[in-house]
């Protein structure tokens, strides 16, 4: 696969997700935060099940321990970062939640340098402080509202997705084996929301039947699609570029609201989408004006070189 393409289902992830944001927050008031977590992957899970198994017949070999706990030790970061969002979304307002999510994509580039000691790109660095300004604008004019409980938990929540994220491409190298990590990902997702969410949350059948769409939604198109596109394309595209190409997902999330609630962006908010735009365009035009660049100062060179001879 090549880096665009695996580019472009990122940005089909971030679309997913940002249509699903509104389907998350009507869950979140008919049912426990957590349990919707736990039932929405368990779904996820299920319908994975079938590309896990044909992968695993291809692939002939077997996962060695080693892999199975990196395996669970993502679904753990991906569980943690789920749960304490769709908790935290229950208790600020869309406009601080909006925005403290996006701060993971500032997170991830640390993670990777933690992990390998690669250092990431200066573009890298330059997009993602364009991201964040971005999501600062795409609030109402700029200005977060009052702080609550549920702005720390979506901080918290940032460090899960960035050690998530980061962590992919370090299983993928490992074991090349994307569907058995997205199903991997979905079931200890799945069985600790669900055992968490229903021993400590209230469970009324009714709020499960009025949430059903939103799980069908979240649990199919944004966990089992959207979330296996993102491991798939993280075998081709750098963790810390992808989370920046990821963050796209807030411009999604606020024309979903325009189109499905009525809602009006404004001004800043116009030009925050375009900077996160311009922030996700940048990284990826970045290598290939820079391959260009080189190549033209190679060639310019070497003419030098053959008319000085």
């Amino acid at each position: 696969m090549s880096r665009l393409r695996a580019d472009l289902l990122l940005v089909l992830a971030a679309f997913i997700w940002g249509t699903a944001f509104i389907a998350q927050k009507n869950a979140g008031e008919l049912m426990g935060p957590i349990t919707f977590v736990g039932v929405r992957f368990l779904l996820s899970c299920v319908a994975l099940t079938p590309l896990a198994l044909y992968e695993a017949r291809r692939s002939g070999s077997s996962l060695k321990k080693g892999d199975l706990l990196l395996a669970g030790l993502i679904g753990f970061c991906v569980f943690a970062a789920a749960a304490l969002q769709q908790v935290g979304l229950a208790t600020t307002t869309a406009t601080n939640g909006g925005f403290l999510t996006a701060i993971y994509v500032v997170l991830v580039p640390v993670f990777v340098f933690a992990q390998t000691g690669v250092r990431p790109r200066q573009i890298v660095l330059v997009a993602g402080l364009g991201s964040i300004v971005g999501a600062w604008l795409l609030t109402d004019s700029g200005q977060l509202q009052s702080w609550t409980s549920g702005d720390a938990l979506i901080l918290i929540a940032d460090i899960a997705w960035a050690a998530g994220i980061s962590l992919v491409p370090t299983f993928l190298a490992r074991a090349n084996r994307p569907y058995f990590l997205a199903f991997a990902q979905f079931g200890v997702i799945g069985v600790l929301g669900t055992v968490v969410g229903l021993g400590g949350e209230p469970f009324s059948l009714v709020g499960l039947i009025a949430a059903l769409p939103a799980i069908l939604y979240a649990g199919l198109c944004s966990g089992g699609i959207a979330f296996t596109l993102q491991i798939v394309a993280l075998n081709y595209t750098p963790a810390a570029e992808a989370a920046l190409i990821m963050s796209l997902e807030s411009v999604f999330a606020a024309l979903s609201g325009v189109i499905l609630l009525s809602e009006r962006l404004t001004t800043p908010a116009l030009l925050g989408g375009l900077l996160i735009l311009l922030s996700a365009v940048l990284v990826e035009a970045g290598p290939a004006a820079q391959n260009l660049w080189v190549s033209q100062y190679w060639s310019r060179l070497s003419q030098v070189w053959s008319r000085a001879r």
